[in-house]
């Protein structure tokens, strides 16, 4: 999963807006839904401002589930 999928997954659990997390972290709302769209990279400082909104370890964020399938 994606930086972009997980933000929108967290704040959404949180019933948070685009508008609400760009608020609380300091940036407007195009830059979070450029965010979740994959068309802007946020810095290390902004993801670690926007994991303390959602309240999750930063590291969650940048989690990446890889499932592999081996055939014999």
């Amino acid at each position: 999963m994606l930086l972009k999928t997980r933000i929108k997954e967290y704040r959404v659990r949180l019933n948070m807006s685009q508008e609400d997390l760009a608020k609380e972290v300091g940036v407007r709302r195009e830059t979070i839904g450029n965010l979740e769209n994959g068309k802007y990279n946020p810095s290390f400082k902004l993801t670690y401002d926007i994991a303390k909104v959602l309240k999750v370890p930063i590291e969650v964020l940048f989690w990446f589930e890889e499932y592999v399938v081996y055939k014999n």
